[in-house]
């Protein structure tokens, strides 16, 4: 599929998207008070202050939520602090279908889904089943579904959803004649996962609709000739989180500009924006990304805490290829003192950006970056925790897919709490995984470089 993405893109752009200068954009923290937004608008300083206190117990100098509570203002977005959030942590496909289907039961008013892959599997019909027997009773089910990921999924699946009911929204059509746009931008792809159910209760990560996502890890380490063999049998490894809260507020914000964006019919009239509660002590920014915006915010965002973490900097990313700036600042927090760890995949289903990905393993090693390659499962998640304070779980991966050609969600978390969760999460990936050394990497074979040359070849395009 990326081998067809990347032949069709030479006649659908007309140019190149390139990524901002992140040097010119590196934020410098307000002097001002920090601000936050909460159920009911922008909290006053006063209670700003007091929320922080005892988020920090008081110590504020040289605490890491106020520094990167700071840096992160200083980012120029649309989409605010918000505090009052709930945030639960979903680990691989069983568990998040079952917290989103779940969910989906309790709507009484709308469902509001955003997904890259809606397939007509086992899977597929379990949620099928469960939005149209709440489209039913009453509740307006909408759907937008990206035309590349949802490519293997028979007509009739969709029919039987708009027969239903349900408003369906294809994201640029593969077909030119059936296109949203005046412009056929097949390259560029709806790559979110988002999930709103009546308006109070989010879903985001890297989990799409698919039996791929069914299984999940099982414990590798006595599974050594997997790495030998690259069989598939170790299940899925991925990340979802559900949000309750004001920030919930954003995530429908994009989905409904999406909407607007790729023309779709006028969604039915419903409380989308209802009178949100506080549920929680998070901290969330919900970051969406599209190739058209002038600056990747979700790329500046990612850039600024990893110039600015001071202790630890642990990633788990399933497509790895970084461009020269966001190599540049991993290798230099590394030599500054930072723990940095990558988990990447031992083995994916996608070739071309596996072998890319290792391409810059040399560089990487020799400045202090430690690597580790997640055995047995395929490894699918996207999530940064970086000084036991700063966390990012959404759809968008580290490569230039994600920064130059896709529509992406990220949500940000700022909190103790949450973090200590991502870090237990972080040390299990770790203890089934091997660890990638320099002195062994150098002695990798010569089809190995080969492969990783040639997925060089085209870096910009996968």
């Amino acid at each position: 599929m990326v081998v067809v993405l990347a032949a069709v893109t030479l006649f659908s752009l007309s140019g190149c998207a390139t990524l901002p200068d992140a040097s010119t954009d590196r934020n410098q923290p307000h002097t001002r008070l920090i601000t936050l937004d909460g159920a009911h608008g922008e909290v006053p300083a006063a209670r700003s202050d007091a929320i922080l206190d005892k988020l920090t117990d008081g110590t504020n100098n040289g605490d890491p939520l106020q520094r990167h509570l700071a840096y992160e203002q200083a980012i120029n977005t649309d989409s605010p602090l918000v505090i009052g959030n709930k945030v639960t942590l979903l680990q691989n496909g069983p568990d998040t279908y079952r917290a989103m289907l779940a969910a989906i039961r309790t709507a009484k008013n709308h469902i509001n889904m955003e997904t890259y892959i809606l397939d007509d599997g086992i899977t597929g019909m379990q949620f099928s089943d469960a939005l149209l027997e709440r489209q039913s009773a009453g509740v307006q089910v909408s759907i937008i579904y990206d035309s590349i990921g949802s490519l293997l999924t028979t007509p009739e699946f969709y029919d039987r959803l708009r027969k239903g009911g349900i408003q369906l929204l294809e994201f640029n059509p593969v077909n030119p004649l059936t296109g949203n746009k005046r412009s056929w931008l097949l390259n560029n792809r709806d790559h979110r996962r988002q999930l709103i159910i009546d308006g109070h209760t989010a879903f985001t990560g890297g989990v799409n609709i698919s039996d791929t996502y069914s299984s999940a890890p099982s414990n590798t380490r006595s599974r050594e000739k997997i790495a030998e063999t690259q069989e598939s049998t170790g299940g899925w490894r991925d990340t979802h989180i559900r949000i309750e809260g004001p920030v919930v507020a954003e995530f429908q914000k994009l989905f409904i500009d999406t909407w607007a964006r790729q023309k779709g019919v006028q969604l039915a009239s419903r409380d989308y924006f209802p009178t949100l509660k506080s549920h929680g002590n998070e901290i969330v920014r919900v970051i969406g990304s599209t190739p058209t915006a002038p600056k990747n915010l979700i790329y500046l965002t990612l850039m600024s805490a990893i110039t600015h973490a001071q202790s630890e900097a642990h990633f788990t990313i399933a497509y790895f290829a970084p461009d020269p700036q966001l190599l540049k600042a991993l290798v230099d927090a590394a030599q500054r003192g930072v723990d940095v760890r990558l988990v990447l995949p031992e083995k994916s289903d996608s070739w071309a950006i596996f072998h890319l990905g290792r391409s810059y393993y040399t560089k990487l090693l020799r400045g202090g970056v430690r690597i580790h390659e997640r055995r047995g499962s395929v490894m699918h998640a996207k999530t940064v925790c970086i000084d036991e304070i700063w966390s990012s779980v959404g759809s968008s991966n580290m490569d230039l897919r994600s920064f130059l050609h896709n529509d992406e969600i990220n949500a940000v978390i700022l909190g103790h709490d949450f973090s200590r969760q991502m870090n237990i999460m972080f040390s299990n990936d770790i203890n089934e995984s091997t660890e990638i050394t320099l002195p062994k990497w150098k002695k990798r074979s010569l089809m190995m470089k080969i492969k990783e040359k040639t997925a060089r070849l085209g870096a910009y395009w996968l």
